[in-house]
């Protein structure tokens, strides 16, 4: 699996922000077939630290229901797998300089 195809995009909410601020902790949407060393391989080349854990998990689709004109429409949304990222203590991954 290519590099560019392992990690899709951080994700950016008050829960992983606290961890990043307390536990050095980063969270990323990954691609389903990426394991842990790809992820590892793939955080060390694109944001030049150093990895000590990662953690992956697989996030379920969820229902999803809305009211139309039509009628009730249903839906799901897709799964997606999530990777938790520690990197070394005093180094730290600058997600908001590029926006």
């Amino acid at each position: 699996m290519k590099l560019t195809e392992v990690l899709v995009k951080p994700i950016l909410t008050e829960k992983a922000n606290a961890q990043q601020d307390k536990l050095r902790r980063y969270t990323f949407k990954v691609g389903r077939k990426a394991n842990k060393l790809e992820i590892k391989k793939a955080i060390q080349e694109f944001y030049g630290v150093t990895v000590i854990n990662v953690n992956t998990t697989v996030v379920p689709g969820k229902n999803k229901t809305r009211y139309t004109k039509a009628g009730f429409v249903k839906g799901q949304k897709p799964a997606y797998k999530k990777a938790l990222v520690t990197v070394a203590e005093g180094e730290t991954i600058d997600l908001y300089g590029n926006i």
